[in-house]
């Protein structure tokens, strides 16, 4: 698995005893029959690094002649199925299924498009544009330009060129032009020039950007995030909003998204697998922590108050620990 998609504050990593051949065994066992022996099934792909699982998807191939995949899906049922298969899913491919879902049908879920767009790399999106059109012979870009529009569509399209600044450097003069720059688009005319804050907000590097809105609070005294909430709407002002949010912290990001997933009336269970399944190698140490700062109690005891069943203990297995 590509480096990109691993971090040093995930909550799973690479199992130091590890037999691809012996676990994928194990889990041809728990679901051969009758009977599935979820506990095994879970005990084997929450512990394991997605590399791990890759190797393990391998092994049951060769011996079985059957996908892992398809074995999952015809003996698990319910969220506990989407769960194991995401997690024996590559990230680039997981995050092209999830682009693919937000795009099909009817309706577009414009909350997955602004999750995956705004707090990906370049690096990773371009694994995710390359494995979209593996798996569906149609170029991400073009979905995007079917399924959206406006300014939304616009700035989707422009992160999706892959082309944010990386740089590490910071230029002080261009972070005071930039907000100058924000302010006589938005605040100072009547009227809003959305394609400066589209220019700036998806080409900047994160870090650059942390500075142009400090020097955009000292010009205007107002956070940017305030002056996008008064200046622009709907989709396009969400996408913004979350690109500012995963500049400042991407850790708190996740953790805002999991607390929407997690409370209220029901359960947002396929966004809360995203989050679990996506950052459990990259961040979710660090997504704990700001969920119990931010909100006073645990991601894991809002898992285990929201979930159930053998879907809620492979979650907490996931997530690794109470904080």
């Amino acid at each position: 698995m590509s480096s990109v998609w691993i971090g040093n504050r995930g909550t799973i990593r690479d199992a130091a005893a590890f037999n691809p051949a012996g676990e994928a065994a194990a889990i041809r066992r728990a679901i051969k029959g009758l009977g599935t022996d979820e506990k095994t099934v879970i005990d084997i792909l929450t512990s394991r690094s997605n590399a791990q699982r890759q190797k393990i998807a391998v092994e049951y191939r060769a011996t079985t002649g059957t996908n892992l995949k398809d074995a999952l899906q015809s003996d698990l049922s319910g969220y506990l199925e989407y769960l194991m298969v995401a997690l024996v899913t590559p990230p680039a491919a997981f995050d092209a299924q999830q682009l693919k879902k937000a795009m099909r049908g009817a309706g577009t879920e414009e909350h997955t498009l602004i999750e995956i767009m705004a707090s990906r790399n370049n690096k990773q999106l371009k694994e995710v544009i390359q494995a979209y059109y593996s798996m569906y012979k149609r170029s991400l870009s073009d979905d995007i330009s079917s399924d959206t529009s406006g300014n939304f569509r616009k700035a989707l399209l422009t992160l999706a060129k892959c082309r944010r600044s990386e740089s590490q450097v910071v230029d002080a003069h261009l972070s005071k032009n930039d907000a100058h720059i924000l302010y006589e688009a938005g605040l100072k005319n009547w009227g809003t020039d959305e394609e400066r804050f589209t220019e700036i907000l998806c080409f900047s590097s994160m870090l650059q950007l942390k500075y142009t809105f400090s020097e955009y609070q000292k010009l205007t005294g107002k956070k940017l995030e305030d002056s996008i909430r008064s200046e622009l709407s709907g989709n396009f002002e969400n996408l913004l909003l979350a690109i500012v949010k995963c500049t400042k912290s991407t850790p708190a990001f996740f953790a805002e998204r999991l607390r929407l997933a997690l409370r209220g009336a029901g359960t947002d269970e396929f966004t809360l697998n995203r989050i679990m399944v996506s950052r459990s190698e990259i961040d979710l140490l660090d997504i704990r922590a700001e969920y119990k700062r931010m909100y006073g109690h645990s991601l894991y005891s809002a898992i285990h108050s929201d979930t159930s069943g053998d879907y809620r203990t492979a979650l907490l297995q996931i997530c690794g620990g109470e904080d």
